[in-house]
């Protein structure tokens, strides 16, 4: 670093993305990208429905923000638009952190929380999973300041069910909860029908998985209208145009085939139970997962060999230095053809 960089973010350890490889061509299963392109059509209403690009774009992102009111069921005074749900969740650690409300969140889920609490230098508590991985909300019960959630969680891909968290929100009206559903449209149960009656519930959401738009960034919050307040007030302070015009007309044109998506979630769901029963045949401990990719361990080699031998063979997961998963892997689920080639290499490489 230089001897420029102020005091305040000396110490701070940035995240780390997955790897975005030039040159050689990898299978990559490392970012949970989706393996479907959006269609010709969506591209072609995107490309139609644009706002000149000598103009900057709507920071009110209405005409998605209607879109996505029909789609979810809410009225678009409880949306708000961002450049990706990265940009969300940094608003919401702003805006519902300080120094007297801790952020809480476990020890083992999305690594940018932290990073969001050490740059806005805000007070934050690590709360362990259990020895499963699994998430026990009485373990916050007796701790006060805004919660964190990734559900499904990553890198586990375990996922609460819709009631223990209206359970959990109900009994602490006076903190705000806010839950990340990048993945939940794997099969996990959304907590945006409890918006309506949850005024401290903030639900984020992204286009980058299910909706295949990761280079887009796109990502919205669903959330009482006085939370979305409260979110536009910091939104407008840092970054006012933060979604490009073609990324909002992209956004409106891939809601429009709703449908398409769901077809490909489904695809996805099939092509992860086939890869946790192949894993399974292999010897592979698979935690249950509702998202895009499956989170596993073999105890014939340590994680970091095994993301390496892979690596080799022309195939990319996502390995973790953190202690406690160390002997995991982190497998996006893609194509069956994907799927197929990742099982020819694990058993070459375990043979």
């Amino acid at each position: 670093m230089s001897r420029f960089l102020s005091s305040r973010y000396r110490e701070l350890v940035p995240y780390v993305p997955g790897e975005q490889p030039a040159g050689q061509t990898y299978i990559k299963l490392n970012t949970n990208e989706s393996p479907f392109q959006i269609s010709e059509k969506a591209a072609a209403k995107a490309l139609k429905g644009t706002r000149p690009f000598r103009l900057y774009s709507d920071t009110g992102c209405v005409e998605l923000r209607k879109a996505l009111s029909r789609v979810y069921g809410v009225p678009a005074e409880r949306i708000m638009v961002t450049n990706g749900s990265d940009e969300a969740l940094d608003l919401a650690f702003m805006a519902f952190c300080s120094e007297e409300v801790p952020a809480l969140f476990p020890d083992i889920t999305y690594g940018f929380y932290r990073v969001y609490a050490d740059v806005n230098r805000l007070p934050f508590e690590e709360i362990p999973l259990r020895d499963d991985f699994t998430l026990d909300l009485s373990d916050y019960d007796k701790k006060r300041g805004t919660v964190f959630l990734a559900n499904p969680n990553a890198p586990t891909g375990i996922a609460l069910r819709r009631g223990e968290i209206e359970a959990f929100l109900a009994s602490r009206p006076d903190d705000v909860l806010v839950v990340d559903e990048a993945y939940v449209d794997f099969g996990a149960e959304s907590c945006v029908p409890l918006v309506a009656k949850y005024p401290n519930l903030a639900v984020i959401q992204t286009f980058s998985k299910s909706r295949s738009l990761a280079g887009a960034r796109l990502g919205f919050v669903i959330a009482d209208e006085h939370l979305i307040q409260d979110l536009n007030t910091l939104r407008f302070s840092t970054n006012p145009y933060d979604v490009s015009s073609f990324t909002q007309a992209l956004g409106v044109a891939v809601l429009e085939e709703e449908a398409e998506t769901r077809k490909n979630c489904l695809k996805i769901q099939e092509n992860r139970a086939w890869t946790t029963e192949m894993l399974t045949e292999l010897g592979f401990s698979v935690l249950p997962s509702g998202s895009n990719f499956v989170f596993a361990r073999t105890g014939k080699m340590d994680g970091e060999a095994l993301y390496l031998a892979l690596k080799s063979k022309g195939i990319l997961v996502r390995h973790f230095n953190n202690p406690r998963i160390r002997d995991f892997n982190r497998i996006t689920i893609g194509t069956m053809e994907d799927m197929r080639a990742l099982e020819s290499a694990l058993r070459s490489i375990l043979a």
